[in-house]
């Protein structure tokens, strides 16, 4: 630690590093994490210290999976309050989704409007998704080359007249584009035909709104996404699965080698059917929330490596859209800055770590997305850092709340876990749950 460019020195009795949790000093330079040392390891002079004491110092979350809608719809997002909901909850990257924002990413142009809008707004690191759409074959490989991390589509609609869903046929053309130049393409996996099928049932009740989203449509999507990724040895990744029944079919895609991925979401893993009111359209979200019994299994798939990791599909919306008729009322969850103290709860009282927690929204995110600066406390990564009392508690209250409109399916809830502070390259980006000025950077794929 006798380098004299070290500027910063963040000392606790709990770090989180790839080798385990121990008490160190980590040593900060030029924006990157230097060593990771003993404890009392000497501080350089000229050398700034934090100790947080039995805080734990983890490694900035990474959360892969955010509709920021900006530009476009602001009203319902944007680039700055969404990215100080996120330093507030301890993530520090976020790669944004390409709909629901006008124009959605679906050109290099649009990737550069939308690249313009956030430069200046960014309070975290920010990354961009491409979209997979039926008539933008041509514009997958130059947004590739721009720098997006992969390409999201849809199989069912997506709910916004901008952003159409691909037939089967469409999937395996853009599937094939993309496998060409070595992309990812991650996928809202439902199959229309079920949907078409299951009975809507305007009104209030939440039994109503689940049985229009069946298991089946999950089940079915995800089975054909693994046909084609297996005929043409393409990398997928299964967004948001809610589906327990679909698990035996990843874990054998998996055994076989197929190249696929999957993430679940904080409301699937901390949330049931069961509790959910009727007209309570915050918590409505598609997939759906299922029951309790689902939960465990996805869970159980957490734990052997079947669901890779855990981000927040933050997809918000203004309030008068939460409308108390399910069948109509805009879906999504508002949970950005939740997160972390949402899984971590219910990871505790699972026996599950804060270790686990990490290699779910930290490790395994950035791993998806190439993301080599970014998810561990070692030496040459990003020197990002969210600190954490982990037995501390607290009480959602939606008007402390950063992300634009404070809906949140997580109000008055009780959470373990408060996120002390946020830092980013080095520089402190929140403190106690209020961000400071705008640092984050706009990043692109490097390899």
């Amino acid at each position: 630690m006798a380098d004299v460019a070290v500027e910063l020195v963040l000392r606790s009795t709990r770090v989180i590093t790839p080798g385990g949790t121990r008490a160190a000093s980590v040593a900060v330079a030029g924006g990157k994490i230097t060593a990771v040392l003993a404890h009392d390891a000497e501080v350089p002079a000229g050398a700034r210290l934090e100790d947080f004491g039995d805080d734990v110092l983890l490694p900035g979350l990474v959360d892969t999976h955010v509709h920021v809608n900006d530009p476009g719809r602001t009203e319902w997002e944007g680039f700055w309050t969404a990215t100080r909901a996120a330093a507030a909850g301890g993530i520090t990257t976020i790669l944004d989704m390409p709909l629901n924002s006008l124009p959605p990413t679906t050109t290099v142009d649009n990737l550069r409007v939308k690249q313009e809008v956030a430069r200046a707004k960014a309070h975290v690191d920010v990354g961009f998704w491409g979209g997979a759409l039926p008539d933008n074959v041509k514009d997958l490989a130059p947004l590739h080359d721009a720098g997006v991390y992969g390409f999201k589509c849809f199989l069912s609609p997506s709910g916004v007249d901008e952003f159409p869903e691909l037939d089967q046929e469409q999937l395996a053309t853009s599937l094939a584009e993309i496998t060409g130049f070595g992309g990812l393409l991650i996928v809202h996996a439902e199959d229309p035909h079920h949907l078409d099928a299951a009975p809507v049932v305007p009104g209030p009740k939440y039994a109503d709104f689940l049985a229009s989203r069946p298991r089946d449509a999950e089940n079915t999507a995800i089975g054909n996404l693994i046909a084609q990724a297996k005929r043409l040895n393409a990398r997928v990744h299964v967004l948001h699965l809610s589906s327990s029944d679909a698990l035996p079919l990843i874990a054998a895609a998996k055994a076989e080698g197929v190249k696929i991925t999957v993430e679940s979401c904080p409301h699937y893993l901390t949330l049931t059917a069961e509790e959910v009111p009727d007209g309570a359209s915050e918590f409505k979200c598609c997939p759906p929330i299922r029951e309790a019994a689902n939960q465990d299994l996805l869970w159980d798939a957490l734990a052997d490596g079947t669901i890779d990791c855990i981000v927040s599909d933050h997809s918000p919306s203004t309030a008068d859209l939460k409308t108390s008729d399910f069948s109509t009322a805009w879906g999504g969850i508002s949970s950005l800055q939740l997160g972390l103290p949402a899984i971590w709860t219910e990871a505790r009282k699972r026996g599950r770590t804060l270790e686990d927690v990490v290699r779910w929204m930290s490790a395994a995110p950035a791993q998806l997305a190439g993301l080599s600066q970014k998810g561990a406390i070692e030496a040459g990564r990003d020197a990002d850092f969210a600190v954490l009392a982990p037995e501390e508690t607290f009480t959602v209250d939606p008007a402390e709340l950063h992300h634009r409109n404070r809906v949140t399916a997580y109000a008055g809830k009780t959470l373990h876990g408060v996120v002390k502070s946020t830092w980013l390259r080095g520089t402190q980006i929140a403190d106690h749950g209020t961000p400071t000025e705008p640092t984050g950077l706009l990043l692109e794929r490097q390899n």
